[in-house]
């Protein structure tokens, strides 16, 4: 009798899911969460295995063609979760599942495109594309269509192959490319013989006694080698060479061998091992809570999520680090997410210094073997607490007992640029259900939808309202090598009170009175002052990048835009280029007006380069870093950036949003805030949440030692709410007066929102079709039973981007996707609960 199974194609599109007839040879080794091979219409493609059926949906099936990897790629866990990230995104099924499956092992059916050599054609009457396409087939033979679209960058050249297919000048055909990663294997070294008759050899091993003596020496070193050996190490302690080695395993007395190796990420990552510090009063009071929460989840309880809201400074780490500790002790694994890679190497080495030997990490700078073993290496239950953003969410764990999500509220949770759009946070509530793990949430500035749930007890809420000295010895460290005398302060063992910084808001237009026309206030430029003579350090922050943030001409007004975006370009001065920062688009600096032709072309604007420039100019002893995407775009530039702050060899370091992150950096004392107001005044209605959270995180770097703090914050807009509550620490006042505006506008947490969004190049066609679908939806929430408020279609804020027009349509009540379910919504882009409007 056959067996059937149920399969989700991983195909980005697909919804549905197929039957498929199991082959004899397979019938035992494929099961739930299998990664497999099927035909699918006329391509073959890759697919998991959620289930095996009775009876399948059609009378002829289609069988199974091939196993990708004997053991399950998914868990159960993993299949339940990518179930319900379809029903709560409306993505489809293979998106979701994809986000599962290790970069390199999951594939995607290709084109093969091969030049039809019976077909004689004139090559002056093809097209400039098409004869482009031609001679390249010409030239390299079959390509697949990766290979064109790295030939071909910024071109749509399907339909041109498509012209040429219908010609018969070329043929296509699906294929499914072979996985691109595969275990990592090393030749090593090994004795044949017996140890004892190492010195017993018949017969010389060289005529020549020096060789004879280093080829003895390889042998002796290898006798008293319990397993396999590099041979870089047998080269290191001998001085043999590869030519001695080949003899050697020639003549039977050594086995050269292929040994797989995994590929560590954290292999030379150092670490001074950690034993935990003693708590506060407030840390035992939420640690209590966390324990009993634990208990609870292991003895199959449901419980909460809990909301562990803490002042920057507060000690959340130390109580995620002892709920993994109690996990671990319990058999069970843990996820520990950080918003981004930023965060990682500081959070790595906090938990390695806990858990030696059981900790791995995972994000998107890592290579795609490194990335592969990682997912093995979990997979077979050598990592018990994985360290990463929000795709470590996704390895396949088993025992999970605890997910900590870090930094909750950050904008790095949400997946808005590709399919399936989801957020992290609910993903990983839902995920640490479906597992029957634990979940703690931690942040000093959360989202007012995630406070809100905490405050109606849905969720379980832990305060934390004091700032500690969590560091004390790795302080003391720095101090006594930088000749600082630290105050003495009072508190609780380890853990004394240190107070949040004093905030000042400097009001610049009154500086523009005064007749300071400089970017830094009279009182930044003195804290900058202070901090140098007191062998200190300072932040200073601005969220924009370059050197000017944009290029316009003083004749005629004309701005310099991106072709492709209608977005000002950002002038980079060490490229010397302005550069557009959402596509990449690159020129150089016009010399004269392209519209007039005049020669007034001017730069305005202060990004994160000019404020480099402007420290190093009015503070030349000063050293400085600069941490944005600019400077990280390598492998490890976080790491090494941080690392260098953090050893004192730089005075002040200069960035974005990057330093808004939980660091830890005990010799800052000043942070200067360049422009709050950044952002402030976006049509977005989370526009002054971003802001208040930005402000209020960036502001706790500051006074994380015994040394105290400062902040300035420079605004034209001192008196926006926002402002003044970040000013004052007082995330109450801010939740109370933003959801008071929430509810009377009726914007989250009071409703749910849904954001369509259609694109295209042509701005009419982008235009009509958005008017069509509004059309459609208003005629749907007549017929349905859904009390639901439509806002546009509108142009998005962002009209234009990668040069496609864009126009979206906003569906806000109480279950707006509940419309738009089953719905035939092709080329548009559905997002539920979207985190920005713009």
């Amino acid at each position: 009798m056959a067996s059937y199974v149920e399969v989700a194609i991983n195909l980005p599109q697909i919804t549905d899911t197929f039957h498929y007839h199991l082959p004899a040879d397979l019938e035992s080794a494929v099961q739930p969460g299998s990664l497999v091979i099927v035909p699918f219409g006329r391509q073959r493609a890759q697919g998991v295995v959620l289930r095996r059926v009775d009876q399948p949906e059609v009378s002829k099936t289609k069988p199974v063609e091939d196993l990708v990897d004997e053991e399950p790629a998914l868990t159960p866990q993993q299949i339940a979760l990518a179930q319900w990230m379809t029903a709560e995104t409306l993505a489809p099924l293979g998106a979701c599942i994809n986000l599962m499956l290790p970069p390199g092992l999951s594939q995607r059916t290709d084109t093969l495109v091969t030049l039809n050599p019976e077909r004689d054609f004139d090559d002056e009457a093809l097209a400039p594309l098409e004869r482009r396409i031609v001679h390249l087939l010409q030239a390299r033979g079959p390509l697949r269509g990766r290979q064109l679209n790295a030939s071909l960058r910024h071109v749509e050249w399907r339909g041109a192959v498509r012209r040429l297919a219908r010609a018969g000048i070329v043929h296509t055909r699906a294929v499914l490319p072979p996985t691109r990663v595969r275990p990592k294997t090393v030749r090593k070294v090994a004795l044949a013989i017996p140890p004892d008759q190492v010195e017993t050899l018949p017969d010389p091993l060289s005529r020549v006694e020096k060789v004879q003596e280093r080829r003895l020496r390889v042998l002796r070193f290898l006798a008293g080698e319990s397993g396999l050996v590099e041979p870089s190490w047998v080269y290191a302690q001998t001085g043999a060479n590869n030519g001695d080695l080949k003899m050697l395993a020639e003549a039977g007395l050594i086995s050269l061998r292929q040994a797989e190796v995994w590929r560590n990420p954290l292999e030379d990552t150092s670490f001074v091992p950690d034993t935990a510090p003693e708590l506060t009063h407030d840390q035992v009071q939420a640690w209590d809570r966390i324990r009993q929460g634990l208990e609870s989840a292991r003895q199959g309880q449901l419980i909460a999520p809990f909301l562990i809201h803490g002042v920057t400074g507060s000690g959340k780490t130390e109580l995620y680090l002892r709920a993994v500790r109690e996990t671990l002790a319990a058999g069970q694994t843990a996820i520990i997410l950080v918003p981004e890679i930023s965060l990682t190497p500081q959070t790595i080495k906090r938990f390695l210094a806990r858990f030696p030997d059981q900790v791995g990490v995972i994000h998107s700078q890592l290579s795609e073997g490194e990335r592969y073993d990682t997912w093995r290496r979990v997979r077979q239950g050598e990592l018990s607490v994985l360290i990463g953003p929000r795709s470590a969410l996704f390895m396949p764990l088993e025992n999970l007992g605890l997910i900590v999500v870090d930094e909750c509220h950050h904008e790095s949770y949400d997946q808005s640029d590709s399919l399936p759009y989801y957020h992290a946070v609910p993903t990983a509530v839902a995920c640490a259900r479906l597992s029957g793990a634990a979940i703690l949430l931690g942040s000093a500035t959360p989202r007012v939808t995630q406070y809100f749930q905490a405050a109606n007890g849905e969720w379980t809420l832990i305060e934390l309202p004091r700032r500690i000295l969590a560091h004390r010895a790795a302080i003391a460290h720095h101090a006594q090598r930088l000749g600082i005398e630290l105050p003495k302060l009072a508190g609780e063992g380890e853990a004394a009170d240190l107070g949040l910084p004093k905030v000042s808001v400097v009001d610049m237009r009154q500086e523009l009175i005064a007749g300071n026309r400089s970017i830094f206030s009279r009182e930044l430029r003195a804290g900058i002052e202070h901090v140098l003579e007191s062998n200190q350090q300072a932040i200073l922050f601005l969220n924009r990048r370059g050197s000017a943030t944009y290029v316009f001409c003083r004749e005629c007004g004309y701005v310099v835009k991106c072709p492709r975006d209608d977005k000002p370009l950002t002038y980079h001065s060490r490229a010397d280029q302005l550069t557009c920062h959402t596509c990449g688009y690159q020129r150089k600096m016009p010399q004269t007006c392209p519209q007039c032709g005049s020669k007034q072309i001017r730069q305005l604007g202060t990004g994160t380069e000019k404020v480099e420039q402007l420290v190093r100019e009015q503070f030349p002893t000063a050293r400085t870093l600069r941490w944005d995407a600019e400077t990280t775009r390598k492998k490890g530039a976080h790491e090494l950036i941080l690392n260098h702050f953090t050893n004192h060899n730089a005075d002040i370091l200069i960035g974005t949003q990057m330093l808004a992150k939980g660091l830890d950096l005990p010799l800052v004392t000043l942070v200067g805030v360049i422009l709050a107001e950044v952002g402030l005044n976006l049509p977005d209605y989370r526009a002054g949440e971003r802001t208040f959270q930005l402000l209020t995180q960036v502001a706790g770097r500051a006074g994380r030692s015994p040394l105290g703090g400062q902040v300035v914050l420079q605004t034209y807009e001192p008196d926006n709410y926002a402002i003044q509550a970040a000013a004052h620490h007082d995330f109450e006042r801010f939740y109370q007066q933003e959801l008071d505006f929430r509810r009377i506008t009726q914007y989250p947490p009071f409703s749910r929102l849904v954001r369509l969004e259609y694109q295209n190049a042509d701005p009419l066609k982008a235009e009509s079709t958005a008017e069509a679908l509004a059309g459609t939806l208003r005629d749907w929430i007549r017929q349905g039973d859904h009390p639901l408020e439509m806002i546009g279609p509108v142009p998005c804020f962002f009209t234009r981007l990668y040069g496609r027009y864009r126009w979206q349509i906003i569906l806000k009540g109480q279950s707006p996707a509940e419309l738009l379910r089953n719905r035939p919504l092709t080329d548009w882009i559905v997002e539920v609960d979207p985190p920005s409007l713009l």
